[in-house]
């Protein structure tokens, strides 16, 4: 994994050092002697035994295929184009900086970095989503770590945070980003997937996200707010991996109700949010 101006932030508890890359690149280490080495594929793995909930927290392998899966089907390419339309509206380039916050296979943040040029780092607490997106997007930097207790970065290192239905850490977003910089969330709108929560729950309960969202981004202005929603028909094998990225929870019972079709029209909504971090 390399850097070109961002630096990394040690992930022991209590210290937050720099971490620096050893000559070779096989590691990482702080002036506090942590190191960390980098896995086979290039990714580093900051994850802490104290911050793991189970033995293999976030998306399991099988999990990560699907979205690939979906991901490659261009069934998300909407929300995708979305977020190109707003980075390139940023006028981020080789000089800028984007985390992707929670980031799974890395389709979506290797595609822009891929046309933009900026350094670009993912974050996720699944080590298979690293994984499989350093071993195909192979110049961003991918990060294992939990997003909910702390980013890996040293203040005031990065141009965009991204949060594509994803994680949502207002204050450690606010602390990593630069004066002037930006977050971009994607979170699902009142009418994502109503066809499956109705088939699920007999009735779609409508959520608006969007005012909780401002209301918790203290110390950031909101720039724009806008809506994505398109339709997609799910042949059996494609309706299949939607409930194995987005119900991977839901009890056998419910499981069941939702795999009796064989196909159906999903409606995929989400409400962009772009927020700038004040100056002051």
């Amino acid at each position: 994994m390399q850097t070109r101006s961002v630096v990394l932030a040690c992930s022991v508890r209590g210290c937050g050092q720099p971490l620096l890359p050893s000559q070779d690149r096989r590691s990482w280490r702080c002036a506090r002697s942590h190191c960390f080495d980098v896995a086979r594929s290039g990714y580093l793995n900051l994850l802490q035994p104290n911050e793991r909930r189970s033995r293999a927290p976030g998306d399991s392998e099988e999990t990560v295929a699907a979205r690939r899966r979906w991901m490659k089907s261009g069934r998300s390419a909407p929300l995708i184009e979305a977020v190109r339309e707003r980075t390139l509206r940023l006028g981020l380039g080789r000089e800028s900086a984007v985390l992707d916050v929670g980031c799974g296979e890395g389709t979506l943040l290797g595609s822009l970095q891929m046309e933009f040029g900026f350094e670009a780092y993912g974050v996720d607490i699944s080590q298979p989503a690293i994984d499989a997106a350093a071993r195909r997007w192979t110049d961003c930097g991918w990060i294992v770590a939990n997003a909910d207790i702390a980013l890996p970065f040293q203040s005031g290192s990065l141009d965009l945070v991204l949060s594509i239905t994803a994680r949502r850490h207002p204050q450690e977003f606010a602390r990593v980003l630069k004066a002037g910089g930006h977050v971009l969330y994607a979170v699902p709108a009142e009418d994502d997937q109503v066809e499956l929560r109705e088939r699920l729950h007999g009735e779609a309960y409508q959520i608006d996200r969007l005012p909780a969202l401002i209301e918790a981004m203290a110390g950031f202005e909101l720039v724009e707010s806008a809506r994505c929603r398109w339709q997609n028909t799910l042949d059996r094998e494609s309706y299949e991996d939607l409930l194995s990225t987005a119900y991977r929870g839901a009890r056998d019972a419910q499981r069941a109700r939702l795999e009796r079709s064989a196909s159906m029209v999903i409606t995929s909504s989400y409400q962009l949010a772009l927020f700038r971090k004040q100056l002051t």
